[in-house]
């Protein structure tokens, strides 16, 4: 059985830190492919073309052949064929939800899943670092007060997922909705960090900026815990 690899991203990568290429060449050099296929999904943005182009981009650069699947605009003719082909699948951020009733809509769920179970590496960032969890949160209006979890992901791995983990009202918004039960357990991950999954166990965290951090967040009795996990930088 093919090694199932994921590498949640809570921030950075090619679209934020073009300069610092440390995050994406962690997840290229997961696969053996000679000169492997790698697949953007911008659905979360809504297929937008500054970030498709940053793709491009970035990844033209590499020894490897991108390409973008798109569902909003300009579909792709045969998504599920186009991910099938591919050695590492990259969702970028935006609207999770929205993002996840389009891939529902379009069987994307079920493709993703059967990607990942022949060894396909997975990964993304923020809501493309959310939707491999059970839950994740929402940043709605900004404040933590008014943010809920995003239950419908899909659930590769257990329990929930935090990125942007350096924002206060993330990380105060995440603590209240684990230590009130409407989030289970989860990880936590501050820009610059990734964290790297085989099967459904965290193999390590990772960071391409010396200060990043993440965490495993849980609630006992309604008590909070927040345990700082052992992160190794990539430079």
């Amino acid at each position: 059985m093919e090694l199932r690899h994921i590498v949640a991203i809570g921030g950075g990568g090619f679209s934020e830190d073009r300069e610092n290429p440390l995050l994406d060449d962690f997840v290229m050099a997961l696969t053996d492919a000679p000169k492997p296929n790698v697949c953007f999904v911008s659905t979360a943005s809504g297929d937008s073309p500054y970030y498709v182009d940053t793709f491009f981009a970035t990844f033209a650069t590499r020894n490897c052949t991108p390409t973008c699947l798109r569902l909003i605009r300009r579909p792709t003719p045969d998504p599920e064929e186009l991910l099938a082909e591919q050695d590492v699948i990259y969702v970028g951020g935006g609207w999770t939800e929205p993002m996840l009733r389009v891939w529902r809509a379009c069987a994307i769920d079920a493709a993703l899943l059967r990607a990942w179970e022949r060894g396909t590496i997975l990964c993304g960032v923020s809501a493309g670092s959310m939707c491999w969890f059970e839950a994740g949160i929402t940043a709605a209006a900004g404040r933590p007060d008014t943010m809920r979890p995003v239950e419908a992901c899909l659930g590769l791995l257990p329990g929930s997922h935090c990125p942007h983990y350096e924002h206060t009202t993330r990380r105060l918004g995440y603590h209240r909705l684990v230590t009130t039960g409407a989030l289970a357990a989860g990880h936590a991950a501050e820009g610059g960090v990734a964290l790297h999954f085989v099967g459904t166990e965290l193999a390590e965290a990772v960071t391409s900026r010396r200060s990043g951090s993440a965490y495993w967040v849980q609630a006992t009795d309604g008590h909070l815990s927040e345990e700082r996990l052992p992160t190794r930088y990539l430079g």
